[in-house]
């Protein structure tokens, strides 16, 4: 990711080797959905097993420079991970606010690298509210998705490496599954960027959003075209990265939705898992559920005729299914029962 440092955060990196992550032609998934360049960008590949490596490695490098001491995060389990590993290498403390039902490789991910790991009765909004209210008294620096802006600066190194592994372009389509959001908003920020360096003209990929049918507000938003989106009560998934009822930064991603003429798409629980064994058993990728979630949203498209046989598709897996093993023995006693 640091091959980037000119448009990075300007500090001595706090790094584990993250970024630069395959770009996988999925030629048998895609000839079996009829997509001729359909390609899987596997972040699950990335140090602690996602892609919040990239924001936590950018954020904890400045941390570290700028004389922070004890960071404090709501998770709902990779962002957690991420942080507890790089404070780790960074020698800083960290708080991490987690729900109690959080898959269990996260939980002890996170103890194992030293962290102060808080489970709280809820969803990832009671954790920041956690956070929030507890951050004065300790002396914790809130490292909850955008109140710093350094996770974004990190998490925008996607794009760079998409036009870089694609030779100098971008694809037609990108298919991201958001909870919180910033991986999109950093990757349009990078698009930004890259325009006014030269790198790129004014066209954009049309970037897709796709949510779990149990928590779905970006979605919802869309379609009833709102700026940003509600509160999402009695929130419900199995990927845990998708349990987000309320993203603080709806409002950016909509506004790329609509200004690259995407689309928002929701998957239920049971789609995804069954797409997860399709990419495991024609790509051999051990994907999350968000990662399957992408599979379920570019097959929809396709049967809309919002998206074309022969474009330049990328789907991105955001995390590895070894985080997931209770939903993948959900997913194969399932296939085992039929």
């Amino acid at each position: 990711m640091w091959r980037y440092a000119e448009v990075l955060p300007g500090a001595p990196p706090v790094t584990l080797g993250e970024g630069m992550t395959p770009l996988l032609h999925a030629r048998r998934l895609g000839e079996r959905m009829g997509f001729s360049k359909l390609y899987v960008k596997d972040e699950g590949l990335n140090p602690t097993g996602s892609f919040k490596a990239r924001g936590l490695s950018a954020a904890v490098t400045m941390a570290k420079a700028l004389g922070a001491k004890t960071l404090a995060i709501p998770t709902a389990g990779n962002a957690g991970g991420a942080l507890a590993a790089y404070a780790a290498t960074a020698g800083l403390h960290c708080v991490i606010a987690m729900p109690a039902d959080t898959p269990t490789a996260n939980v002890i991910e996170c103890r194992a690298f030293g962290a102060d790991v808080r489970m709280i009765n809820g969803l990832i909004s009671d954790c920041g509210k956690f956070i929030a209210e507890n951050k004065t008294k300790e002396g914790w620096f809130d490292f909850s998705t955008l109140k710093e802006p350094y996770r974004i600066e990190g998490k925008k190194t996607m794009g760079y490496e998409l036009w870089e592994e694609f030779g100098g372009k971008l694809p037609d389509v990108i298919v991201y599954p958001t909870g919180g959001g910033v991986g999109l908003i950093g990757m349009w920020k990078a698009f930004e960027e890259m325009e006014a360096m030269g790198w790129i003209g004014p066209d954009r990929p049309r970037m897709v959003t796709v949510q779990a049918a149990g928590c779905a507000p970006v979605v919802e938003a869309f379609e009833k075209g709102g700026e940003s989106s509600e509160f999402w009560n009695n929130a419900a998934t199995i990927a845990s990265g998708l349990r987000v009822p309320k993203a603080l930064g709806d409002f950016l991603i909509l506004s790329a939705l609509r200004a690259s003429s995407g689309a928002a798409v929701a998957a239920t629980d049971e789609e995804m898992l069954a797409a997860c064994r399709d990419l495991a058993a024609l790509e051999g990728i051990f994907a999350a559920p968000e990662g399957g979630a992408t599979v379920v949203a570019i097959r929809k498209l396709l049967a809309c005729t919002e998206v074309k046989p022969d474009e330049t598709i990328v789907l991105f897996n955001t995390g590895t299914g070894y985080k997931y093993v209770e939903a993948w023995e959900a997913a194969l006693k399932s296939k085992v029962e039929r």
